[in-house]
């Protein structure tokens, strides 16, 4: 095993595995085998409302719905387009800035204009990251970007923008954002750079293994995007609490 691969076990492990609440988490990365990139994109929720929700894809678009719709009390944070294509972009996020990412690209605007315009989100005293991924695989090499709009520490009315640029990860390993660190009161925000984590197998093994990572009382659900590197169609596995 490589150094990167262990590092990439053991931030599995710690991050998701031993650990009780990483919140809404995304994963970028290349399948094993190197013939397709994987978005893999996790819910979680403590409250009825938040775990009142079901993933719902499309086509190659994913949406979270309610799973009781009598009994949504906000659905203003918890309702929202998960993943969206353009043409050989590939866009994910744990909110409404999903679209807002989207639309800016579809009128030749950049991944962080988009996001110049949104802020963390207005739970407080959470104030939830909104944590952005975008594949793009117009060009002759492929490029990923990665956002976290945070609340900064010394005035949470504030927000702190971090993108990161990072190299195409190779075959069998992601880069990840995930919005905690782990559970609190208040729940304390992602910090440092983004994870590296294993995609070890095809998209239905991967699935699985995050699935199964997740703490069981608090997962809500879970998609994986394939996305074949011979521009191919897309395809999306989901896994949801509420079967």
């Amino acid at each position: 095993m490589t150094g990167l691969a262990a590092q990439a076990k053991a931030s599995f492990a710690s991050h998701l595995t031993e650990n009780p609440y990483p919140g809404r988490g995304l994963v970028i990365g290349h399948e094993a085998s190197g013939e397709a990139w994987l978005q893999v994109y996790w819910i979680m929720g403590r409250s009825p409302n938040s775990q009142n929700r079901i993933f719902v894809a499309e086509g190659p678009e994913l949406r979270t719905e309610p799973h009781d719709a009598s009994a949504v009390e906000d659905p203003s944070l918890i309702i929202y387009e998960a993943m969206l294509e353009l043409p050989g972009l590939y866009v994910v996020s744990n909110g409404d800035q999903t679209r807002t990412v989207a639309d800016a690209l579809a009128s030749g605007g950049s991944f962080e204009a988009a996001l110049a315009t949104r802020e963390r989100e207005p739970d407080a005293p959470n104030f939830t990251p909104r944590i952005s991924g975008l594949l793009d695989l117009r060009g002759a090499e492929a490029g990923v970007a990665l956002s976290i709009l945070r609340a900064n520490d010394a005035d949470p009315a504030l927000t702190d923008r971090i993108t990161f640029r990072p190299a195409s990860p190779p075959p069998g390993l992601g880069v990840a954002l995930t919005t905690y660190q782990g559970d609190g009161s208040p729940l304390p925000s992602f910090r440092g750079d983004p994870l590296w984590l294993p995609l070890d197998g095809d998209a239905e093994a991967v699935a699985d293994r995050y699935w199964d990572a997740l703490d069981r009382g608090n997962r809500v659900a879970l998609a994986v995007k394939r996305i074949p590197t011979d521009a191919g169609a897309s395809q999306i596995w989901i896994r949801n609490r509420h079967a």
